[in-house]
């Protein structure tokens, strides 16, 4: 899953939000790179980060959503707000990724009509607040019950199982150590066998390992990016698609799978 940063504040400095005709071009390298699908996001998650309006969300994202109509490949829009899922829909949107798991009030009705796929992921707290004091008793077992809830109420609110993916949450409330624990047993979010969608490229837990600023953590989210396809991650969601695309292929070449 190639990214595609449409905010002013992207924490990896590659914020397009002023330019839809630069977005849209980087969209399309991803694709030339090996993207199988791309994330498009027009409100920036990074801790600390303030709210988005929906007028500025939309203002940003629907110029390169009609840009990339005709790309060849699924498009997923980052977002939690339902008003955005319904115009990413009617757009052609192939994926909503909700960093908020359809909680909020609307979500779940503004999507259940449709066919696209839905990623349910966990995050303690807010954006804003959430890395200040990330706490668990036990990361992976709070993480993997949380996803359960929300499985259930997505099928509960007449959303077929097949459309689900699950994502557990790297940085998004999380110390170091409660990253490296889920990655550790990334197998156990795989709940009744749906796929699972891992995002930890450029992260500032490879910062915390590695002491490299963002620009300089390449070498870093290939690894965690291979560590979480041998683990059963079914998409990793990346910025650098080539080098991935090439070290993925490596690997496969080596174990056959």
């Amino acid at each position: 899953m190639g990214i595609v940063n449409l905010t002013p504040d992207s924490f990896s400095g590659d914020g397009l939000a002023s330019d839809a005709q630069r977005a849209i071009a980087h969209a399309r390298r991803q694709i030339d790179a090996g993207a199988d699908l791309l994330d498009l996001g027009a409100e920036s998650s990074r801790p600390g980060a303030i709210p988005t309006s929906l007028e500025d969300e939309l203002a940003r994202l629907l110029p390169v959503l009609a840009g990339l109509a005709d790309c060849g490949v699924p498009i997923s829009v980052d977002t939690y707000k339902p008003e955005v899922m319904r115009a990413a829909i009617d757009h052609g949107a192939s994926m909503i990724n909700d960093i908020c798991a359809l909680r909020m009030p609307g979500a779940i009705e503004a999507v259940a009509g449709s066919d696209c796929a839905l990623c349910l992921m966990h995050m303690q707290g807010q954006p804003l607040t959430m890395q200040q004091q990330p706490d668990y008793t036990d990361v992976v077992g709070e993480v993997r019950a949380f996803l359960e809830a929300r499985v259930s109420a997505a099928l509960a609110g007449g959303i077929a199982r097949e459309r689900l993916l699950l994502d557990p949450g790297f940085g998004f409330g999380k110390t170091l150590e409660h990253n490296l624990s889920m990655l550790r047993h990334l197998d156990r979010f795989a709940i009744d066998g749906l796929p699972l969608l891992v995002g930890m490229s450029r992260k500032s837990m490879l910062a915390a390992i590695t002491g490299r600023p963002v620009g300089e953590r390449l070498a870093a989210s290939i690894a965690v990016a291979l560590l979480a396809v041998e683990r059963g991650a079914a998409i990793v969601r990346v910025h650098d698609v080539r080098e991935t695309c090439d070290a993925l292929r490596v690997w496969q070449a080596v174990v056959g799978d």
